[in-house]
């Protein structure tokens, strides 16, 4: 029997390319609704350090490090706490299969689909990944040299290469209040 749903606790899955704005974004969501409410960041990259280190990146070990996540958020969740989780996350399946054990459990998943033009991924890259992504240096690159499934019904989709972190940021949080979770109203 799942545990009794707490209305407050909520996942927010941002998903999209590497440099498209997910870690950004998701320091700019805590921000706005730490001062009201429980807040947890997810990052891809500090799970892959910490929880999934033994993992390449095939499918199968991708989807792994996907159900881990999940499975974390909604152990948070459970507790009324916020989840911002910040992956690339480049299935459909292994996104829909965390948000519908979310939702057997009563949970609240918000999907936000992060999108940027690949020039705008590539002027970002510090580590310049995706210049050697493309000079086949990098195997398994997401978005490269393996696929990146976009959502096919996001709750909210943001433009980073159009829109301010805080444009991007207003149209997620409003998507939350919508759905119980109270905000810095400055921030919207």
């Amino acid at each position: 029997m799942p545990p009794p749903r707490t209305p407050e606790g909520i996942i927010v899955w941002l998903t999209g390319l590497s440099g498209s704005g997910k870690t950004t974004l998701a320091a700019s969501l805590r921000d706005a609704i730490m001062p009201m409410r429980a807040v947890q960041v997810l990052d891809g990259d500090e799970i892959r350090a910490y929880l999934s280190k033994d993992l390449g990146y095939s499918r199968a070990d991708r989807e792994t490090n996907v159900r881990r996540i999940g499975f974390v958020a909604r152990l948070l969740a459970r507790h009324g706490i916020v989840v911002v989780v910040a992956a690339i996350s480049p299935y459909i399946s292994s996104r829909d299969e965390v948000q519908t054990l979310a939702r057997e459990e009563g949970l609240e998943f918000v999907e936000v689909f992060v999108t940027a033009p690949l020039e705008t991924l590539i002027s970002r890259d510090v580590k310049g990944l995706y210049r050697r992504a493309l000079a086949g240096e990098v195997e398994h690159f997401t978005g490269i040299s393996d696929p990146y499934e976009p959502p096919a019904a996001p709750a909210v989709v943001v433009r980073t290469a159009n829109e301010s972190v805080h444009e991007s940021a207003a149209k997620i949080l409003e998507v939350l209040v919508e759905r119980g979770v109270t905000v810095n109203a400055e921030s919207i």
